[in-house]
Order: structure tokens, then sequence, then C-alpha cells
């Protein structure tokens, strides 16, 4: 069994920023795979379906960004996965609107959603789906307080509409490469998503 897990915030408003493009790829996820309608539990939106052979649970944590970590241990417990069988698909400004690239572990990055995650389920053992969306505007140079505050108004405002291509074609391609994790391990997929010469290439 596995946990995929998009990072977003819950509420109409935030719907469409960059920091929900998680959320976008689990719908996109349960489309495809025709799990019916998601339900309560666990903090969480959760729906079931299965990928192939595979059981899939997909889920959109509903407690905000900051605290996703609490409801992802929380299903985790309850289902008796261990990190090795979470993946998370989540929004990086390190990466250009549309590129994908895909990681076995690490840190958080700042980012507050991987940040409650890794401290929630004590390991920075899950498999990561990262989805560009660029860096804010400004100088990279401004004080740390300035710069975090740049950032958290640019991932919560929306793609531009001229960007809409890119990140529809992103959000596809993390789903494929959600899939290709749970049927081939994520060694497999990096080897797959992270060396083609396409917009996932990093």
């Amino acid at each position: 069994m596995w946990l995929v897990v998009g990072l977003g915030n819950p509420g109409r408003k935030y719907a469409g920023n960059r920091h929900n493009v998680g959320f976008r790829v689990i719908d996109e996820l349960a489309r495809r795979h025709d799990t019916g309608s998601f339900r309560d539990k666990h903090g969480s939106h959760l729906a079931t379906g299965m990928f192939g052979f595979d059981k899939v649970i997909l889920q959109k944590p509903m407690e905000y960004m900051n605290r996703s970590g609490f409801a992802v241990q929380r299903a985790a417990d309850f289902y008796d996965l261990e990190p090795e069988d979470i993946v998370v698909v989540h929004d990086d400004i390190d990466l250009d609107p549309g590129r994908l690239k895909l990681k076995r572990a690490g840190g958080h990055g700042g980012h507050n959603g991987l940040r409650s995650l890794i401290e929630q389920l004590g390991s920075r053992d899950f498999a990561r789906i990262r989805c560009g969306v660029g860096k804010p505007p400004g100088p990279p140079a401004a004080a740390s307080g300035e710069r975090d505050r740049r950032v958290a108004s640019y991932v919560l405002s929306d793609f531009p509409a001229a960007d809409s291509v890119a990140v529809e074609d992103m959000i596809a391609r993390a789903a494929d490469a959600a899939e290709a994790i749970v049927a081939h391990g994520i060694e497999a997929a990096m080897n797959e998503f992270n060396t083609r010469g396409s917009p996932a290439e990093d």
C-alpha cells in the first residue's frame, strides 16, 4: 500500500495558488483512477484507488500547509505505513514553472509543508515529486525577513495565465511520476523523469 500526499491549503481562495499544485496533482490522480468522492478523515480529504495491483491512498491534508505533517502522520499510523511508503507532491521555487524533479529523501529546503512532515513523521525518508513554480521577483540578497515575506506572497498567489499550458503539462507529468513510483519504485522513476530531455529535466 502507498500513501500519495499532495500539499496545499484548504479553501476556494487558495485553489489556484502556486502552493496548491500538490492538491491539483492528487485531483488528477483521483480522476484517472476513478476513486470516487474524497472523504473527510484524519484531518484530510482521502480517496482510495488501485494503481494496477497496488492499493493507493490519495491524501490532501486540510489543516493548512504548516500543519500538514499532523494529518499525514495520523494517516500513516492508521494504515501502518512507513515513510518509505509515502510520496509527497509539492511546489518548489527552486525549479522553473513547469519543470519537474523527483527526489528519494532529503531536507525541507525552507518549505513549511515538508518541515511539518519531517517533524511529525520523525523521518526524511519519503519520496518527493517537486513541481516547479519559479522564484519570486526581487533581489536574492534581500534581508531574510523581507525574502520570507516575498516568498510567502508569491506562493500564495495564482500562476499567471501565460504559464497555464506549462503548468497543466507539469500536473499531468507529476501524476505520471506518482504512478511510476508506485509501479517501479523511486529509483526507477527518478531515472525516467529526472533525465528526460524535456521540461522535466533539471
